[in-house]
């Protein structure tokens, strides 16, 4: 029972790491080691509560984890690296780079409320649950989140705001 649900919950793994980290090889690498965490600890998982996301609870600490960790950067020389994949017109791939773009300027606190809510559709409970903050933490940080990138879209370039100092 147990595995056959973790397996179901592996396109939905992939597709949030895919875009929160913006790198396929890294995605894939986060989703494996939360894999080979779940797996491992299989036992901590409390029958009758939600598989989803205890898995992304996983993840995220993963992830916390990775950027305490300082890391040398690579460069992944595949194959894959090589393909162009074209998009039916100009304009679809402009308006996906647009996207991406004003995400990655999020906070990622706010980032990730954003994708657990629209990209997995989880509720606001199970997001809390997953982050491990207050329901009303998520509502908030998605309200930001979204009025940010609202504005973003429509042209607004945030400014910092320097306060001057005698």
């Amino acid at each position: 029972m147990e595995s056959s649900a973790i397996l179901a919950e592996i396109p939905r793994l992939r597709r949030y790491a895919r875009v929160m980290l913006g790198d396929r090889a890294a995605a894939d690498d986060l989703v494996q080691d939360t894999l080979e965490r779940a797996w491992s600890r299989l036992s901590q998982w409390r029958a009758g509560s939600d598989m989803r996301a205890w898995l992304f609870g996983i993840m995220h600490n993963l992830r916390v984890d990775q950027l305490r960790r300082p890391t040398l950067p690579t460069h992944s020389i595949d194959e894959d690296d090589f393909e162009m994949p074209t998009r039916p017109t100009q304009a679809d791939k402009l308006e996906v780079r647009d996207i991406e773009s004003a995400l990655s300027g999020l906070p990622d606190e706010q980032r990730e409320v954003l994708l657990l809510i629209a990209l997995e559709e989880m509720t606001y409970a199970e997001i809390a649950a997953t982050l491990g903050i207050p329901v009303g933490t998520v509502m908030s940080r998605l309200s930001r989140g979204r009025e940010r990138l609202r504005m973003v879209m429509d042209g607004w370039h945030p400014t910092v705001k320097l306060r001057v100092v005698r």
